[in-house]
């Protein structure tokens, strides 16, 4: 039995680095994401600045965002006994200048508190930046999401979990590592179960895995072990592009000393048959749909609120 850490020896299967300059869309298409395989993609973005602290605010100012509110002791909780995750963590909205304020203070970091999966899509960082050109040089030209935001502080983790979609992933500023589990893992990461939206609705999803990987519990989780054997680990520096194909399972760490940006968009499935058969995606599908009852709760008590746009914006981005 392994001891509750991470074995050194243990088999990390590489993720592909390619030079978009020997990278057609055909060949992308072949090679990743018809299988459905990972790979870092580097100079698809051309003359794109560096996105700092700021070049954020002279771009954003007094825009609004919901920045989650995450709390140091979080982290050293069982992540059995949560009762929010990712996007259902509760969020307060704030001009942007109010949150680099926060993370010029120290508040931030110490609070870790979070600005992510926000839509930029109407703003002067998408309308000046070659973010369209990742998509296009890929040949990926169905979105089903806007260019998503994510802006933290060093040491903050989005833990593990798989999206329906397709994704592209750019770093912009700061690095993260992440590491990715292949979809035919998901019994072995101990999804939480759909029976989880029936009680929080979206705020804990079955998406997720309730597998800390820090410190992972292998009495409770025995077949984590078997999952192991298909870890993979990626570093990604300003100007990398990660495309993380549907239900591939990913844990995202901001690493270094300072703020970390990136933005992310995913995509239909492409072809539509790997997205027919794969039953994560339909798992996390039918979740929503059983979620369905507290998100009309959620939309009514919106609506019956003096900051009606303010909660409708947090729901939105929940969803």
């Amino acid at each position: 039995m392994l001891s509750n850490s991470l074995k050194s020896n243990e088999p990390v299967p590489a993720i592909d680095r390619e030079q978009s300059a020997h990278l057609s869309a055909a060949i992308f298409s072949e090679q990743y994401q018809r299988p459905g395989i990972p790979v870092v993609i580097r100079g698809l973005l051309e003359a794109e600045p560096d996105w700092s602290l700021d070049y954020l605010c002279q771009a954003l100012r007094t825009l609004e965002f919901p920045v989650r509110h995450y709390g140091r002791s979080r982290s050293s909780q069982n992540k059995q006994h949560w009762t929010t995750i990712g996007s259902g963590v509760e969020s307060q909205t704030m001009p942007f200048l109010e949150y680099a304020r926060l993370l010029e203070n120290g508040e931030a970091q110490a609070e870790d508190l979070y600005l992510g999966k926000c839509s930029i899509e109407q703003t002067a960082l998408v309308q000046r930046s070659t973010l369209p050109q990742v998509g296009l040089r890929l040949g990926l030209t169905q979105a089903v999401s806007s260019h998503n935001l994510w802006v933290g502080v060093a040491g903050h983790t989005t833990h593990l979990h798989y999206d329906p979609f397709d994704g592209t992933l750019v770093q912009l500023h700061g690095t993260k590592r992440l590491i990715l589990f292949p979809p035919s893992q998901l019994a072995n990461l101990y999804p939480f179960p759909l029976s989880t939206h029936l009680k929080h609705g979206l705020k804990l999803r079955s998406t997720y895995s309730q597998v800390d990987l820090d410190r992972p519990d292998f009495n409770a989780f025995p077949k984590f072990e078997e999952a192991l054997q298909s870890r993979s680990e990626v570093i990604l520096n300003p100007g990398d592009v990660l495309y993380i194909p549907a239900c591939w399972w990913h844990e995202v760490t901001a690493v270094g000393d300072e703020m970390v940006c990136s933005v992310n968009r995913f995509w239909r499935i492409q072809p539509a048959a790997r997205g027919l058969r794969s039953w994560s995606k339909w798992r996390a599908h039918l979740g929503s749909v059983m979620a369905t009852p507290h998100i009309v709760k959620d939309l009514v008590a919106a609506l019956l609120t003096d900051n009606r746009e303010q909660k409708l914006k947090q729901l939105r981005q929940r969803l």
